[in-house]
């Protein structure tokens, strides 16, 4: 039984969303304080999705990463929600005031920090330390970002944001969740109350990452760039999503 995951961060860590790619067993959901944890479960995947940048450059030239840049116009209005990543050093900051210097230090033009941006560091940093430490995990953890999972599985940009000033918006929600559907998993997944320490928008996000994850495994991942790049430490730098299926009869393309 091959497992595969579509992670994503939240409150309490990380969510993670399995798979059987076997079809024996349901998907279901699983909460981990540290990426670490993730990797020692007894069902750890063979292959993993996550909603989270793999890869830093030692300099950003533009709007972030080069893999961000690229997915960015295909959003259309939800491009926002592609955060520009800075430089590995500014990453590695743990103060936020050092973050922007060294971010400025090392972009151009020269760009500082957001504070959204700034609160996923931590997280970055889990799976960079374990990448460069345990480089044979490359083959196995991918970077996806869900606006661009489900972008691919419309085949156009979505009509509605998931959150409004911060607050999930159900509309948004009622659409990703016709779309997971619409993707091959059961409704009981798609539809189920998240594990505790996760909100619904995550789980729906881990569940995005999953998909990307199965078309991955089945040998249809498309990365943005292509062939992806690499960062000085030899970490692949790209956000993954994958070749469409033609549009099913009934659904918008």
């Amino acid at each position: 039984m091959g497992w595969i995951a579509g992670v994503d961060g939240c409150k309490a860590g990380w969510i993670a969303a399995f798979a059987d790619r076997t079809g024996m067993e349901a998907p279901f959901f699983r909460v981990f304080p540290r990426w670490s944890d993730l990797l020692a479960d007894p069902l750890v995947p063979e292959l993993i999705a996550v909603d989270m940048p793999i890869g830093l450059p030692d300099r950003i030239a533009g709007s972030g990463r080069g893999p961000e840049q690229s997915v960015r116009a295909l959003l259309g209005e939800r491009q926002s929600s592609v955060f520009s990543i800075p430089s590995r050093s500014a990453v590695h900051a743990v103060d936020y005031a050092e973050a922007c210097r060294l971010a400025l230090a090392t972009s151009e033009p020269p760009r500082k920090v957001s504070k959204q941006g700034f609160h996923l560091f931590p997280r970055i940093r889990e799976i960079d330390a374990l990448l460069r430490a345990e480089p044979g995990w490359c083959a196995r953890i991918y970077e996806t970002h869900p606006e661009l999972a489900f972008r691919t599985m419309r085949g156009a940009p979505l009509l509605h944001p998931k959150k409004i000033k911060g607050v999930v918006n159900p509309a948004g929600m009622a659409e990703r969740r016709v779309l997971l559907l619409a993707a091959g998993l059961p409704e009981a997944i798609v539809h189920a109350r998240p594990p505790r320490g996760a909100g619904a928008d995550d789980a729906l996000d881990a569940l995005a990452a999953l998909v990307v994850a199965r078309h991955i495994a089945g040998g249809r991942g498309r990365p943005f760039p292509d062939p992806p790049g690499r960062d000085s430490q030899g970490l692949p730098i790209a956000i993954w999503t994958y070749v469409a299926d033609r549009p099913r009869p009934g659904y918008p393309p």
